[in-house]
């Protein structure tokens, strides 16, 4: 567990980093990257009242990169702790935040040491019975990658007809193909590194999988800059899930409102759009 962190107030200093990412973004002749929008444009939230002096402890997760991780000081970090400070500051309340193992982290909200989890924790009907959950902030689909020199213009079912697929045996994405790309031809890894090894080896033409364990793959040293997403994402809930939100105590519906408050804000001001560039780079969608 790492030592609880006061966040700073740094509004300012995020407003600044959108408006140069912003700047960036206009001088670059890149195709953009696509940034989802999780708050109805149309609702307009009312900020609720917290009481005065409250510290509102978050928990996440401590090895999940690009999510949630420890940095080179043993401080967390990720798109999960950044997005947790962007809201504490559009809220301009006090907060900590401490890093849990997974097998501890769900019991951190019954036994009071924290107020928020905010992780990559899959809902599921026992979650939902028994925490209260934040509007969805996140939602990671399925793509494809491809080496760049084979030139795939389409990934519908058709075009990829006697093409090979690597992915990951037993997985959703397994059941996925199966279900909606019979005429593909499977080559099943038990491990997401070796699927995307046989890509980049050119021992299948794609690989599918969990987008963003594919983005963080390309941006790194791993991929030798051999590949890159082909064709759309794809949402099945059935199949990828419907995406998490931050999770509380059931009673603490007040916080809960707040935190929606914050979420929606952060997406009409650009904030939430440069803490995801700044993990995702080359997007999810």
């Amino acid at each position: 567990m790492q030592p609880l962190r006061v966040f700073a107030q740094i509004c300012a200093a995020i407003l600044g980093a959108a408006i140069a990412a912003s700047a960036c973004a206009a001088e670059t002749s890149a195709p953009p990257v696509a940034i989802p929008r999780f708050s109805d444009p149309k609702a307009r939230l009312e900020k609720p009242d917290l009481p005065a002096g409250r510290v509102v402890k978050w928990a996440t997760g401590d090895d999940y990169p690009p999510f949630h991780y420890s940095d080179a000081d043993g401080q967390p970090a990720g798109f999960a702790v950044d997005l947790a400070r962007a809201v504490c500051s559009e809220l301009a309340i006090a907060c900590t935040l401490q890093a849990w193992r997974w097998d501890a982290l769900l019991d951190t909200l019954d036994r009071r040491q924290s107020d928020v989890i905010l992780a990559m924790v899959k809902p599921t009907p026992e979650l939902r019975a028994r925490f209260a959950m934040t509007e969805r902030l996140h939602q990671t689909p399925a793509r494809f990658v491809a080496r760049r020199d084979k030139a795939i213009a389409s990934t519908a079912s058709e075009a990829l007809k006697g093409r090979s697929v690597a992915v990951v045996t037993g997985s959703s994405h397994e059941a996925f193909l199966k279900a909606f790309f019979p005429g593909s031809e499977l080559k099943t890894f038990e491990r997401a590194a070796d699927a995307q090894s046989a890509v980049r080896n050119g021992e299948a033409d794609l690989a599918f999988g969990d987008a963003a364990a594919l983005a963080f793959w390309l941006n790194g040293a791993a991929s030798d800059n051999c590949c890159a997403f082909v064709g759309g994402a794809y949402t099945e809930s059935r199949y990828f899930g419907e995406g998490v939100g931050a999770m509380l105590r059931p009673n603490d519906d007040r916080l809960r409102q707040a935190i929606d408050f914050a979420l929606q804000r952060l997406d009409e001001n650009g904030v939430y759009a440069e803490i995801y560039l700044r993990h995702f780079p080359v997007g999810l969608w």
